[in-house]
């Protein structure tokens, strides 16, 4: 199945651009994701957690960058993934761009999926898988304004850290943690995960 999203981000696109290439840096946005290993700079593994209701699933896999175009901001990647109890599993071939916006940025986004095992039953509607695709970049595009983008713009500097009783900077306030696992009901869902995952490097696990 074939289906498109997109998301905004309030910043130019070269430093969009920057920002959704530093892997390391946004996965923890990406709704119940970990990244796990960095294999080289255009591989990485992960996982996600995802929960349906009362069942609880984890995928592991792998994304590989195959064309990565920074002058023109785009890239095309293959990612895939199998559920960690053998219930099925993912391949992805996804395209995105880049684009200027009135808000900054737009991030444009074409997925190719297919769905294999068990995990196959959960992706027959693509207008589901489509929303609810939608619903998860955009919790990631709003982890990413308020803990990513924003700490860049409101960070102190060094200098005007506040200092404690004793003189000494006060110590920074603790990253945010990565999201809870992903809840969304029923039949879009790891569908959804693997749309994400592919677009921003995320390997199911």
């Amino acid at each position: 199945m074939e289906f498109d999203n997109e998301f905004e981000v309030p910043v130019p696109v070269d430093q969009a651009w920057d920002i959704l290439m530093d892997i390391e840096r946004i996965a923890p946005c990406v709704p119940g994701a970990e990244l796990t290993e960095i294999v080289d700079d255009k591989t990485y593994k992960g996982k996600i957690s995802v929960k349906l209701g009362p069942v609880a699933l984890t995928f592991n896999g792998q994304t590989n960058f195959e064309e990565l175009d920074a002058a023109g901001h785009s890239a095309k990647l293959k990612a895939q993934g199998t559920d960690a109890k053998g219930r099925g599993g993912a391949h992805a071939n996804v395209a995105f761009h880049m684009e200027p916006s009135e808000n900054g940025s737009k991030v444009v986004i074409h997925t190719d999926l297919q769905l294999s095992g068990a995990v196959a039953q959960y992706g027959r509607g693509v207008g589901m898988v489509q929303d609810l695709s939608q619903q998860i970049i955009g919790q990631f595009a709003e982890n990413l304004e308020k803990n990513v983008i924003g700490s860049d713009n409101t960070a102190p500097a060094e200098e005007s850290q506040p200092s404690d009783d004793k003189g000494a900077p006060a110590e920074a306030d603790s990253p945010t943690p990565a999201a809870a696992p992903v809840q969304v009901g029923g039949m879009g869902l790891r569908v959804i995960w693997n749309a994400i995952k592919r677009l921003f490097g995320m390997k199911e696990k």
